[in-house]
């Protein structure tokens, strides 16, 4: 049963790898799942409201809000029953307090590993030998390297991120692949509003293969096409968002957002779709106490179904996500409940992250002081 759910979760997750190198509408969708419990919580709905080191994701402009010196944030998922796991880390330091500046480095990486590789379980003489079975992974690597400022203006601030892609599977097949992204944000009284431009370079992914004369011969002798080098493009895609900070009573705060995810790259299965363009809209909202304890309500991932009993006919569905978050001192643990890879074959996934803030060291005059 395992070994079916990882044969699945390699296809799903990176797509069968011979059409991946043509079809790339859908290049590098890994980094289509985003970071942090909080943001998963709320749908993803981040692009204005967004302010701690997940910004380098979400909207680098949104690390000028960061309040530490330094900052450290993770986050883990997992589905197909644990087989593809997706793991977070991220750091911000403060370059410039007058300024706001802020630089930061992230690593994604989604992973099934352990993959039984059985392309020379049958020896040449037709006898199997289970001890010829070996193991590979399949995996996708972002490095994302972030910088933001404040503008001349306060409410403004303006930031961007530089990543390289490195996609690996096995020891037969891999990639990389460069892009960039931008973001501002314009903060005024109680409303924010964000701007992300995602793969504006149009991200490139060069593919490679190295095949033994072993494994082309298995290839051919099950009627399988040999894989070719190639390349996949990633077309830009733009996100509108805004969230408005909404007091309630003297230690509650509501914190509404809206965002609108816009694609470049043709017609999508999304709520409002062109032959041109296509938007997918996220809705979520934060119930904030005292800075202490947080509930997140979101949805998202509208699309249109065909309906069981009728497939020439559609329905609309959505994804709702809920969330929760505690605030320890200097540390912020949240959790969400969501269907992250939209294909587990349970209804949801849990996600994890924690974040920590620095306090930044004394220096001997201000200890002098205290």
């Amino acid at each position: 049963m395992r070994y079916a759910l990882q044969v699945f979760a390699v296809l799903t997750v990176h797509g069968i790898v011979i059409p991946a190198l043509y079809a790339q509408k859908y290049s590098n969708e890994f980094l289509a799942i985003g970071v942090g419990a909080r943001a998963h919580g709320m749908a993803g709905a981040q692009t204005a409201l967004v302010g701690d080191v997940t910004a380098a994701y979400w909207n680098p402009a949104g690390l000028s809000e960061i309040t530490a010196p330094f900052q450290v944030a993770a986050m883990h998922a997992e589905w197909f029953v644990g087989v593809a796991q997706y793991d977070y880390i991220g750091f911000a330091k403060s370059l410039n307090r007058q300024q706001r500046s802020f630089l930061s480095l992230s690593l994604i990486r989604l992973g099934i590993d352990n993959i039984p590789y059985t392309i020379n379980l049958v020896n040449p003489d037709g006898s199997v030998n289970y001890d010829n079975v070996s193991s590979f992974s399949a995996a996708d690597y972002a490095l994302m390297g972030s910088y933001a400022r404040q503008l001349n203006h306060p409410a403004w601030t303006i930031g961007g991120t530089v990543k390289v892609i490195r996609r690996i599977i096995g020891s037969f097949g891999g990639c990389w692949g460069f892009g960039a992204d931008w973001g501002v944000q314009y903060r005024k009284n109680n409303w924010a509003l964000g701007l992300m431009g995602r793969d504006l370079t149009t991200t490139f992914n060069a593919w490679s293969f190295n095949l033994s004369e072993r494994e082309k011969q298995v290839f051919q002798q099950t009627g399988n096409e040999l894989p070719v080098g190639g390349t996949e493009i990633t077309r830009p895609r733009f996100i509108l968002g805004t969230a408005y900070r909404f007091p309630v009573g003297e230690k509650t705060v509501l914190l509404p957002a809206f965002d609108i995810d816009i694609t470049t790259d043709g017609r999508r299965n999304t709520l409002l779709r062109t032959s041109v363009i296509s938007a997918d809209p996220r809705l979520g909202i934060e119930a904030d106490y005292d800075g202490i304890v947080q509930l997140r309500l979101g949805v998202g991932n509208f699309q249109y179904v065909k309906k069981d009993f009728s497939p020439t006919e559609e329905r609309l569905s959505f994804q709702p996500n809920f969330g929760i978050g505690l605030r320890i001192g200097r540390i912020q643990l949240d959790y969400a409940l969501t269907d992250i890879g939209n294909f587990s074959q349970v209804l949801y996934s849990h996600i994890f992250s924690v974040r920590l803030d620095f306090k930044e060291r004394s220096t001997p005059a201000e200890e002098s002081n205290l």
